[in-house]
């Protein structure tokens, strides 16, 4: 049963991908995103590969802070400053957080490439091509867009304890909120 859903499930990713042209629909309503409750559960579990093929697995974050940003390379003027916000609070909280950014279809080598070039951003961006996006976001027919960008506050547990959208990343507090997350005890369920 378990094969016959994943087999369903990807051919579903696949469907959906090649109506949509190969692209993930990136442009939602902030409101209506927030809505599912993202927040609450535990974080799906993922290994995807950065530009150079190294592979990243969630579970090697256990125990530690996971922000996990997705982002769109090629159009996104906020993401540059997004991932400084993240990587300041990794500076001064140090080892205790992690920063992982995703980037989705249209996003390629290439646009990944000339974004961190300009930007000097440090944190790895994971390709992913909308499997990991689907269960973060709770894609479904009926819903089948997402916000960018979009933080994921993963805690050591790794339960999804916190997510912003984009107009949430720009408000004054959002550093501050995501700093005193990251300084959370470790100890105890999240």
């Amino acid at each position: 049963m378990r094969t016959v859903f994943k087999t369903f499930l990807c051919a579903a990713v696949l469907a959906t991908l090649a109506a949509g042209q190969n692209q993930v629909p990136v442009k939602a309503n902030p409101a209506e995103i927030s809505a599912r409750g993202l927040a609450g559960r535990r974080a799906p579990s993922f290994t995807l590969p950065d530009g150079a093929m190294k592979p990243y697995d969630i579970l090697d974050y256990r125990g530690r802070w996971l922000f996990i940003a997705y982002i769109n390379t090629s159009t996104c003027p906020h993401c540059p400053d997004l991932l400084k916000t993240l990587e300041g609070v990794k500076g001064r909280v140090g080892a205790k957080v992690a920063v992982l950014a995703m980037a989705l279809p249209p996003d390629n080598t290439a646009t990944v490439n000339r974004f961190k070039a300009e930007s000097k951003t440090i944190t790895p961006i994971l390709f992913d091509s909308g499997q990991t996006a689907m269960w973060y976001f709770k894609a479904t027919p009926q819903h089948p867009s997402i916000d960018t960008p979009h933080v994921f506050a993963i805690s050591p547990q790794g339960m999804i304890i916190r997510d912003w959208n984009q107009p949430e990343t720009e408000a004054k507090g959002f550093a501050a909120e995501v700093e005193a997350l990251a300084t959370r005890s470790t100890a105890g369920k999240q």
